[in-house]
């Protein structure tokens, strides 16, 4: 494999503008394992506290991640375009952005999964449903950043070889193939929520287009926006 590989994952304090990151967990290609928290200025919500079980006391006296020894060798690493892979790639590039690095090329397992089945048959694409839908056997903790990145390791060793087998490619071309697809929104095929859940969009475009047109202009006011359903409503919409 000519590439190094960093699979990573983050906890943060919410999922606001405002918040920061407060544990970081990854594991590179070439045998570094790092997994650690971090102290922030930023307050952890309750909501996230729920969600990843890390409180306030948890973080009294650790070291910010700026200037951390993970800071300056993921610095290093994504100046050699080390492959940065995460589930939702997305939420945990802007949350290492915020600290100051740049992150390089990256593979997304959401975006690869939803890729590899146009069809829809899978319910939902989040990294735990895949876990025990693939049956991945692995012990790790949900929502902890180390927990999901050994179960993120193992999907994308999956969703690699169905794209070699599929397209009968190397390795290395399979990597590229996944950076390239990663680096793209991807196309809704239904929706799941509201008057139309379960249908197609494609029928939905057909039989009511406003609807779509509605939805698009709802999705433009979202702070962030989705690149995926403004490309998903565009497309159906012929925009």
């Amino acid at each position: 494999m000519k590439y190094t590989l960093l699979f990573l994952d983050t906890e943060t304090t919410g999922n606001g503008p405002e918040d920061r990151l407060i544990q970081l967990a990854y594991r590179s290609t070439d045998g570094v394992d790092v997994n650690e928290l971090y102290s922030s200025s930023q307050k952890i919500s309750f909501g996230a506290m729920a969600v990843h079980h890390i409180t306030e006391k948890m973080l009294k006296g650790k070291p910010s991640f700026v200037g951390s020894p993970a800071f300056v060798d993921l610095e290093k690493r994504f100046q050699k375009n080390h492959v940065f892979v995460a589930h939702n790639a997305t939420f945990d590039v802007d949350m290492i952005e915020r600290e100051g690095l740049k992150v390089g090329p990256v593979i997304d397992t959401l975006k690869i999964a939803r890729h590899l089945d146009p069809q829809e048959k899978i319910d939902s694409y989040a990294l735990q449903y895949l876990r025990y839908s693939l049956g991945i056997e692995i012990e790790a903790n949900a929502h902890d950043a180390w927990g999901d990145i050994l179960v993120l390791e193992q999907l994308f060793y999956r969703l690699l070889k169905k794209i070699m087998e599929e397209k009968n490619i190397s390795q290395d071309e399979a990597i590229e193939y996944m950076i390239k697809t990663s680096s793209q929104p991807f196309l809704y095929r239904s929706i799941k929520f509201g008057k139309y859940s379960g249908k197609k969009l494609e029928e939905i475009a057909q039989e009511d287009p406003g609807y779509l047109r509605w939805l698009l202009s709802e999705k433009e006011k979202e702070d962030p926006q989705d690149e995926n359903w403004l490309y998903t409503l565009r497309h159906y919409l012929h925009l």
